[in-house]
C-alpha cells in the first residue's frame, strides 16, 4: 500500500522533474535536436541555485540558475551551428563548468539557509512544495505553449520539421536554433534549481541520466495524450513526468537496489517508444484469431 508521504513525493518530484520533459518537448521533438546538453544544465541549475540560496537569496536563484542554463544552450547551438560540431558531444563542456560554480566542491549543503519553499511553508502548510512545484510547472507550460505560437515559435517549429525550407524563407536557422536550445536548457536549469532547494543540497552527479528521465517522462506523456494541439503535448509531458515518478515510487516500495532504477528508467524508455510497434502486431494477430 503505498502511504500519502509516498504520494505527495511523487506528486511533487513529478512536477519538478517535467520541466525536464518540457525541455526535451522543445528540443528533441520540436527542433529534433538530440541535445545532450540536459545532464550538464540540469547539474548547472543545481549548482547556481544552491550557490545563490546559501549566499541568502533563494528567489533570486531561479532567474539565475534559467541563465546560467541559457547559456549553456548558448555554448550548443554555437557549436553546432558554427563550429558544426554534433550537438550530443556539446554537453561534456558544461559539465566541466558545474564544479567550478560550486566552488570546486562536489556537493553544497543548504540545511542552514533559506529556500523557496520554506518561504511559503508558513501559509501553505503541508502543501508547502507540491503547490509552489505544481504553480511553477505549469506557468511555465503556459508559456511555453503561447510561446510557440508567436511568430518566432513558428519558426522554430519550421526548423524542425524542414530547416531547408526555413532557409529558403530567408529565416536564419542558426539564430531560431540557437533560442531553441537556449530556452530549453533554461528549464532545465530551472528544473535543476527547483530540485535542489526541495532537497536542500547540490551534488554534483545530479544530473546524470537525466536525458533518460526526461525521455521516458515525455514518451510516457506521448502515449496518454492523443495527438493533437500543442498544449496538449505539453500537458502530456507533464503528466508522464507525475507518472514516471509514481512507477519509481512503486519500484522502491518494492525494496528493489537503487542501482536498479536507472535500468528501470531505461526499460520505461524501450517500452514505451517500442509500444506503437508492439500495439501494430498485437491487432493483426488479433483479427486472426477472431477470423
Amino acid at each position: 500500500m503505498i502511504s500519502t508521504a509516498v504520494i505527495m513525493s511523487a506528486l511533487e518530484l513529478g512536477c519538478i522533474y517535467a520541466l525536464v520533459a518540457l525541455a526535451l518537448f522543445l528540443s528533441f521533438r520540436i527542433l529534433n535536436i538530440a541535445d545532450m546538453t540536459t545532464d550538464g544544465a540540469f547539474t548547472l541549475g543545481c549548482a547556481v541555485s544552491a550557490t545563490i540560496a546559501v549566499a541568502g537569496h533563494p528567489l533570486l536563484a531561479l532567474p539565475a540558475a534559467m541563465a546560467a542554463g541559457a547559456c549553456a544552450g548558448f555554448i550548443t547551438a554555437f557549436l553546432q551551428t558554427k563550429l558544426k560540431i554534433p550537438s550530443i558531444l556539446a554537453g561534456i563542456i558544461t559539465n566541466t563548468v558545474n564544479l567550478a560554480v560550486m566552488g570546486f566542491s562536489s556537493n553544497v549543503s543548504m540545511v542552514k539557509a533559506d529556500t523557496m519553499f520554506s518561504l511559503v511553508k508558513p501559509y501553505l502548510g503541508s502543501f508547502y512544495k507540491l503547490i509552489p512545484a505544481a504553480v511553477l510547472t505549469v506557468a511555465v507550460g503556459i508559456l511555453l505553449t503561447l510561446f510557440l505560437k508567436t511568430r518566432l515559435g513558428l519558426s522554430i517549429r519550421a526548423t524542425g520539421d524542414n530547416p531547408d525550407m526555413v532557409r529558403a524563407s530567408s529565416i536564419n536557422t542558426a539564430f531560431t536554433v540557437t533560442v531553441g536550445l537556449c530556452l530549453s536548457n533554461a528549464m532545465t536549469a530551472l528544473s535543476g534549481a527547483v530540485l535542489a532547494q526541495y532537497q536542500k543540497t547540490a551534488d554534483i552527479n545530479l544530473g546524470t541520466g537525466m536525458v533518460i528521465i526526461g525521455l521516458a517522462s515525455l514518451i510516457i506523456g506521448e502515449t496518454l495524450m492523443p495527438r493533437g494541439k500543442t498544449w496538449m503535448k505539453a500537458l502530456g509531458a507533464i503528466l508522464g513526468s507525475i507518472l514516471y515518478r509514481f512507477i519509481i515510487a512503486i519500484a522502491l516500495r518494492l525494496d528493489l537496489p537503487s542501482e536498479c532504477l536507472k535500468l528501470i528508467s531505461a526499460v520505461i524508455v524501450a517500452l514505451a517508444i517500442g509500444l506503437p510497434a508492439i500495439k501494430s502486431a498485437v491487432r493483426p494477430a488479433t483479427k486472426g484469431g477472431k477470423a
